[in-house]
């Protein structure tokens, strides 16, 4: 690649340290030309925890993203960014934590806006102390409603003209949300003709530039057997299906509204043969995400559509219950850094 991919450090009282640890010991094929948005001491501690105390590869600090090119295999870069007061205990919430999670996203985001990265990949925060860290950080839900707010602020937007969507991706499945991180009441209330309309769109657009082609579309009905006619309710006849038939005349390869408890099984991708969809757009956060989690935590990977830069992370959270243990697996992490290579990839293609 021409530009680096920063990889940013995550709640330091989670286990995002030692996972970005690990993928560098493990696979420096994959993390080779990255580097770490953090904090040089969380890094060596993590480091420390799942070496046992033997260091199996250097903490360097560098002054500019472009010196991760010259540094040898099994080295972790890190740039600093921020600074802790006093140190962070494992597993515990703390605003400090949360603020310097939130520095370290701000900067990388920042960066790759002005194109000085290839992508962001992000470890994981946590929610509650983002809230304690106050403002401007505490008025994010997550990572994908921080990094619209920079990209808007940075194009000079309103927040409505950027609008993004998160898709979690496995090598089986692919899945799209209408609504991201809001109550299951408000998600439903998120279930409009111009949000699913929008939704289909974004897909369309994001997966057409990944997979080089239209892609196939399949939607969830938001009811169980996805209304059964408009027996179990009336968002399918009344907003979903009106939305598809609208995408349809646009060009687009929508099929839908299917009943939510098969659609995933028929897109799924089993035994080298694709699934009938490449894609199914879901009308909330877990209708989606529980199929995907449940084909594998440790092979999923969050990519943000709809931004102009390129942004993955591993398909789970800080897990404070083991954090400091060295337990932690790295996998979705490295397959989240191996995404963002194709992606940039097939963006400079």
């Amino acid at each position: 690649m021409k530009k680096p991919i920063a990889i940013t450090l995550g709640d330091p009282a989670g286990i995002g340290p030692e996972i970005i640890a690990k993928a560098f010991r493990d696979a420096p094929d994959v993390t080779q030309g990255c580097f770490v948005v953090g904090d040089v001491a969380i890094l060596r501690r993590a480091v420390n925890v799942i070496s046992a105390g033997q260091i199996p590869l250097p903490v360097a600090l560098i002054e500019s993203p472009a010196e991760a090119f010259s540094l040898p295999p099994r080295c972790l870069p890190v740039l600093q960014v921020g600074t802790l007061a006093a140190p962070v205990p494992f597993g515990q919430l703390s605003a400090s934590a949360g603020r310097l999670a939130a520095e370290c996203v701000v900067w990388a985001a920042q960066a790759a806006l002005r194109g000085e990265l290839a992508a962001l990949v992000t470890a994981p925060l946590n929610k509650e102390a983002l809230a304690l860290a106050g403002a401007p950080h505490a008025g994010y839900p997550g990572h994908t409603e921080m990094l619209q707010a920079l990209a808007a602020a940075h194009a000079g937007k309103p927040l409505a003209e950027m609008p993004v969507r998160m898709m979690l991706a496995n090598d089986e499945l692919r899945v799209v949300l209408v609504s991201i991180h809001v109550s299951l009441r408000d998600a439903i209330e998120a279930v409009t003709f111009d949000n699913v309309l929008q939704t289909l769109r974004i897909t369309h657009e994001s997966l057409a530039a990944i997979l080089g082609r239209a892609p196939r579309i399949g939607v969830a009905g938001l009811n169980p057997h996805a209304g059964e006619g408009g027996l179990f309710g009336r968002e399918e006849l009344d907003i979903i299906a009106p939305a598809i038939a609208a995408a349809r005349a646009q060009g687009l390869q929508v099929s839908g509204p299917f009943a939510p408890d098969t659609v995933f099984m028929r897109a799924r991708a089993k035994d080298s043969k694709p699934g009938e969809f490449d894609v199914v757009v879901a009308m909330y956060h877990d209708q989606g995400l529980i199929p995907v989690k449940y084909l594998g935590v440790e092979k999923g990977v969050n990519v943000t559509l709809g931004l102009p830069l390129v942004r993955t992370s591993p398909d789970h959270g800080t897990a404070f219950d083991i954090a400091g243990t060295g337990q932690a697996d790295a996998s979705s992490l490295i397959e989240a850094i191996r995404m963002a290579r194709q992606l940039c990839e097939q963006t400079e293609a």
